[in-house]
């Protein structure tokens, strides 16, 4: 086991040898194949080698010197909806909600940082001991985070968030079971209606999944502002603005945030705001907006029930830069928000919408008026409010 560790480790360094070579006479070489360059740098360079230890040698060059190696089949499987690698021989997927461990490993973590380097270089990010971790977007619209020592401290960590290619309708939401036909009319009714949605739940629990289906009860003829950190949304309206926040360049310098979005596309004219995600003080902004002229904007936030959603935008309201008392913010949430939809992953890995809450005014703030559940498995809806219902009559004239 020790001999056969050693030749790994002696063909690794040996590869990442010929792999700076491939690289330093590619201007030589025109357009020749990489297979062909890299079997003929192999035969010319390495040609003492045994026939079984210049193929292995072959391979692992060319793996190293395009695409992402190991991690390439698994990005080509559609089923599989995230790549997890934590550490050079660890890789684990998700596939239909479940994770489970991929036989696929990296040969060491200079090979692994080899294939983020060709991730993040396109993008014209970095990764290195100054800026330890990046978050960037592929151009196919997936999602990267990196991080790397000291800050990982079991081997480089790589997460991709796959970027769907069809996006999800709220058919296939009822179909996959996330909700029942009659809450996505009832929810469908909403959006028509104007009213402002925040989608709420955990980490992979599909919200903006939700949040892209019900953007398509929007009216084809509003002007739609959408702000993101990352752009996953594809609204199939034909009049869409998209924006995207940008993180600082490698001299810190440069950031865009989005609250100077949200703030931005107040003067771009919206009929609705859908900011893909509220997680700091622009949660402020978007309450402004959403409570003064801009009904029917949607959003999602981190939060583990209706109630807690409303909590958090309260918190994250406060972090703004603006002395403004916990009483006028709490006001100011019951003004803006008029339906928290809250959904979760269960134990199986299925998304499930498993409450809808109506925003009411409640003495010192916002309440909860219980519209939807999904208890022991069986759906309770109830009817909407006079008020709540009187803006959904007005909605289908």
């Amino acid at each position: 086991m020790a001999g056969m560790d050693e030749r790994t480790r002696a063909l690794g360094e040996l590869a990442e040898e010929l792999g700076e070579r491939l690289v330093a006479e590619a201007g030589e070489a025109g357009s020749a194949d990489v297979r062909d360059r890299v079997a003929a740098l192999v035969g010319r360079d390495a040609g003492l080698l045994c026939e079984n230890d210049r193929a292995a040698l072959a391979a692992l060059i060319e793996r190293r010197s395009s695409g992402l190696g190991p991690l390439e089949a698994l990005l080509a499987d559609p089923a599989i909806e995230e790549v997890m690698v934590c550490g050079h021989d660890r890789v684990w997927v998700e596939r239909a909600g479940r994770i489970e461990r991929a036989a696929a490993s990296f040969s060491s973590d200079a090979e692994l940082r080899h294939a983020i380097e060709r991730i993040l270089g396109p993008l014209g990010r970095r990764v290195d001991e100054a800026e330890p971790l990046v978050d960037a977007r592929m151009a196919d619209g997936s999602r990267v985070n990196v991080v790397i020592a000291p800050l990982a401290l079991d081997g480089t960590v790589l997460t991709i968030r796959r970027f769907r290619r069809q996006p999800f309708t709220a058919a296939d939401l009822v179909a996959a079971g996330t909700l029942s036909a009659a809450l996505c009319d009832f929810l469908a009714d909403c959006v028509r209606a104007r009213l402002n949605v925040l989608v709420s739940g955990g980490t992979g629990s599909g919200k903006t999944t939700t949040l892209n289906a019900l953007s398509a009860f929007i009216a084809a003829g509003d002007r739609i502002v959408t702000i993101e950190d990352a752009a996953e949304l594809r609204l199939q309206q034909p009049h869409v603005v998209r924006l995207e926040a940008r993180p600082p360049n490698v001299e810190g310098q440069g950031e865009i945030t989005i609250r100077r979005l949200v703030r931005n596309a107040l003067r771009m004219r919206p009929d609705r705001i859908v900011v893909g995600e509220v997680r700091g003080a622009e949660a402020l902004d978007m309450l402004s907006a959403m409570s003064s002229g801009h009904d029917g904007s949607l959003s999602t936030v981190h939060a583990g029930s209706v109630e807690e959603a409303l909590r958090r935008v309260e918190t994250l309201a406060l972090m703004a830069d603006v002395a403004l008392p916990h009483a006028a913010i709490r006001e100011q949430v019951a003004a803006a928000i008029d339906l928290v939809v809250h959904q979760i992953r269960d134990a199986a890995g299925a998304r499930r919408i498993v409450a809808v809450g109506e925003v009411v005014r409640v003495a010192g703030g916002p309440g909860v008026r219980e519209l939807y559940a999904l208890r022991a498995g069986r759906p309770c809806l109830r009817p909407p409010s006079d008020a709540l219902a009187a803006r959904l009559a007005a909605g289908d004239l």
